[in-house]
């Protein structure tokens, strides 16, 4: 049952996030706060598994690619308003308790919200836990030639194309617009992925998916190719908006035919290997960056 899974998740990052707030209260030992992270980012790969392949269930097919847009847009909305906000409150109160306090409240209450949404859910027959079933999701990928094609498109682009982790000395040795500026710069692709995603979701869904793909992925490389030889700040930004822009067209197509093209059972293994190839490239991506 993916909204329980869904429910319980976020709850356990609720809890971890009340042990960050008593761990920030009591100057506990710092070590605590590896663990409170390391049980955020165990529940978060359930978490995303699970809404990932629960969002086909509450939409027609039809509607899915529209579905999935309004949730990056969303996405991208929170990564520019939660950390802007979490900056305020640490400006006014010099602490990150409240932080914590927040977070957790936030948590309980999409728990709340979620918990609410009326979805018939069909029991399927439980399988053994075998090798053979934990591999099913990477069986699955490796086997639908569409479905590697879309992941390892992805992943090879964040992998070699990725510059965010060169931001702020970007911000500091190139463009030498400081600490105000590098917050411009970070904002500037979630800017880019929300204006895309307004237009995609007000216009018919795509007809051709994989051109659309395959040009948002180029698109993205060369405005990462004029992000690295601009040194002019606002032609930087430009580039970045953009590349937040064609990194949206790609999302949107990608989830949207991973979730197509994979059966109801299988959904959430291939979620979790889809959400693997994104976070090991992202974080690799930064490391050769």
């Amino acid at each position: 049952n993916r909204k329980r899974i869904i429910v319980l998740m976020t709850l356990i990052v609720a809890s971890a996030n009340l042990g960050l707030a008593t761990i920030s209260a009591a100057a506990a030992p710092v070590w605590l706060i590896y663990l409170c992270l390391a049980i955020t980012g165990t529940a978060r790969t359930f978490l995303m598994a699970a809404t990932a392949s629960f969002l086909p269930q509450l939409v027609e097919r039809k509607e899915l690619s529209r579905a999935v847009t309004w949730s990056s847009t969303m996405f991208q909305f929170s990564s520019i308003t939660g950390p802007a906000a979490a900056g305020a409150v640490l400006h006014f109160t010099h602490h990150a308790t409240p932080i914590y306090l927040m977070n957790a409240a936030f948590a309980i209450t999409c728990s709340v919200l979620v918990g609410r949404v009326r979805q018939h859910h069909v029991a399927v027959e439980r399988e053994p836990t075998t090798l053979k079933t934990l591999l099913t999701g990477f069986s699955f990928v490796f086997t639908n030639r569409i479905v590697l094609g879309i992941i390892t498109l992805d992943m090879f682009a964040v992998l070699l194309g990725g510059a965010t982790a060169l931001l702020p000395i970007y911000a500091k040795e190139i463009l030498a617009v400081g600490p105000s500026g590098l917050g411009f710069l970070q904002a500037a692709l979630p800017c880019g992925a929300i204006l895309c995603a307004f237009i995609v979701a007000h216009r018919p869904p795509m007809q051709k998916a994989g051109r659309s793909l395959l040009l948002a992925v180029a698109i993205f490389g060369f405005a990462t190719i004029g992000f690295g030889l601009s040194h002019w700040f606002w032609l930087s930004f430009l580039m970045l908006f953009i590349c937040g822009a064609a990194d949206n067209v790609s999302v949107v197509v990608r989830h949207t035919l991973v979730q197509l093209l994979t059966p109801n059972e299988k959904r959430g293994r291939v979620s979790a290997v889809n959400n693997l190839f994104i976070g090991t490239s992202n974080e690799l991506g930064e490391f050769e960056s």
